[in-house]
């Protein structure tokens, strides 16, 4: 709970700041910290990323789940056009994983899955989680 806590910490003093170049290497740098490879989590497909997870040992896998759909939300945020849509696309993914097999109840996830489906129906894409 310690790591979630320090992580969303992080990421709410990164998306309070207004300069969205200095924002995206904020991110890239909360990626290496607290997920792994930068390059590799934001070029792979949901089922790469959610096998590379599947390394974390149980009692961490779903924190880091859920630190990766966050970033990746985040990260929708600083780009546009198909990038922007295949990142909520993975963000929304891993949350409704996070929703169907977590303990947790979230409204703010909720929310925000409903903001990622709007926003991709407004760009005629829809989700394709497995």
């Amino acid at each position: 709970m310690r790591l979630i806590r320090e992580f969303m910490a992080a990421l709410q003093l990164l998306l309070e700041g207004k300069d969205m170049e200095r924002r995206r290497e904020e991110l890239k740098k909360l990626y290496e910290q607290y997920i792994g490879p930068y390059v590799f989590y934001h070029n792979a497909t949901i089922d790469e990323a959610m096998r590379a997870l599947a390394s974390y040992d149980e009692s961490q896998r779903r924190e880091r789940m859920e630190m990766l759909a966050e970033l990746y939300y985040a990260e929708a945020d600083t780009v546009t056009g198909p990038d922007r849509n295949a990142l909520l696309d993975k963000a929304f993914c891993l949350f409704d994983f996070i929703e169907q097999h977590g303990k947790t109840f979230s409204m703010e996830r909720r929310y925000k899955m409903a903001l990622i489906e709007q926003s991709l129906k407004k760009g005629s894409s829809k989700t394709r989680c497995e």
